[in-house]
């Protein structure tokens, strides 16, 4: 591994904002995780995530351009190819004409100051629905994952994105990735945002039905982090820095909210992310229409409370209604 690179993380002016140690949310501090599909003119609702969409590319302006103009700084994107077919390795995740890379050209065009995020798994692509590519026996083939998955990163930094989000949880993909973009000369202009403590979770549910991303056999209980893995959690993330990580990630957000204070003492110095994903997002919702508490105030409160644990960036499916209530806050 060569010396640490720290030209990545100031490369754009939303890295350079998240050097600092905040301690409130703001539009800086909000990413938008959205939908993209390779099906033109699509707007699919999502059913276990309210006010939610699977988009089009073509129609990325429309759904956008709103939130932009209301201080929208970044996003990530996952892609869901239903055009055509899967296979065991994923070919359809660095496809030239697929969703992730198709929306990524179209974003720098339309919004040149928008930071776009590119989620890097193979689950939403595979036959078989698992995060890398697999042995014979139903296994994973570590080493064949990592190199495929960097070819993937390379392929979205190739194509624009300022930052590569591996969200599979292989041994050393970090490193890997960092390697590969090394010799492709894109590292210095690409963050790499490290899903470093990310848990085999219940409340993923949502989202698996939003990118048909549910494995076919199995679970991934042999890759994702045991819920009570809190010290293996710890060595993932310094590992992740050690292999070059820019940026540290802990998944789900509320229920490990102590991984993400861990985080912080860890990489003291490095940006946290926290992804506050579908389930949370459902099980807000669900609370407020059932009167169990105010709508924005249980959503701020998760905000204020991930802040809290140590969180400079939070993905959030809630960034509309946040951005709009900030807006709101400053005209009192």
């Amino acid at each position: 591994m060569d010396s640490e690179r720290l030209h990545p993380s100031i490369a754009t002016p939303l890295g350079r904002e998240l050097q600092a140690q905040s301690h409130q949310w703001t539009k800086s501090s909000l990413m938008y995780p959205i939908f993209i599909t390779d099906e033109a003119g699509a707007k699919v609702k999502l059913g276990g995530m309210p006010n939610q969409y699977r988009w089009g590319v073509d129609r990325l302006e429309e759904f956008l351009k709103p939130l932009v103009q209301r201080g929208l700084r970044s996003v990530i994107l996952f892609g869901v190819p239903v055009l055509k077919d899967k296979d065991p390795v994923g070919s359809l995740a660095d496809d030239p004409q697929g969703p992730v890379i198709q929306a990524i050209q179209k974003l720098r065009e339309l919004f040149p100051n928008l930071y776009i995020a590119a989620d890097v798994c193979l689950c939403e692509y595979t036959s078989h629905g698992h995060c890398g590519i697999l042995y014979e026996n139903g296994t994973v083939d570590n080493q064949k994952s990592i190199d495929r998955l960097a070819d993937v990163a390379v392929a979205y930094a190739k194509a624009g994105a300022h930052c590569v989000a591996p969200s599979d949880m292989m041994d050393n993909r970090i490193g890997a990735m960092h390697q590969k973009l090394v010799e492709a000369d894109l590292r210095d202009k690409t963050t790499l945002m490290s899903y470093s403590a990310k848990f085999a979770s219940s409340m993923y549910g949502p989202f698996r039905e939003a990118v048909g991303s549910a494995p076919s056999f199995g679970d991934r209980r042999c890759y994702q982090l045991p819920a009570n893995a809190r010290g293996l959690a710890r060595r993932a993330i310094q590992r992740d820095v050690r292999e070059g990580a820019d940026i540290i990630m802990v998944k789900p957000g509320l229920p490990y909210l102590d991984v993400l204070g861990d985080a912080r003492e860890l990489a003291p110095d490095h940006p946290r992310a926290v992804y506050q994903v579908s389930g949370e997002y459902a099980t807000i919702h669900a609370a407020a229409a059932a009167g169990v508490g105010d709508f924005k105030a249980l959503v701020q409160e998760t905000m204020t409370s991930m802040v809290r644990a140590g969180a400079s960036l939070i993905l959030t499916y809630f960034t509309p209604e946040l951005l709009q209530w900030l807006d709101d806050d400053e005209k009192k």
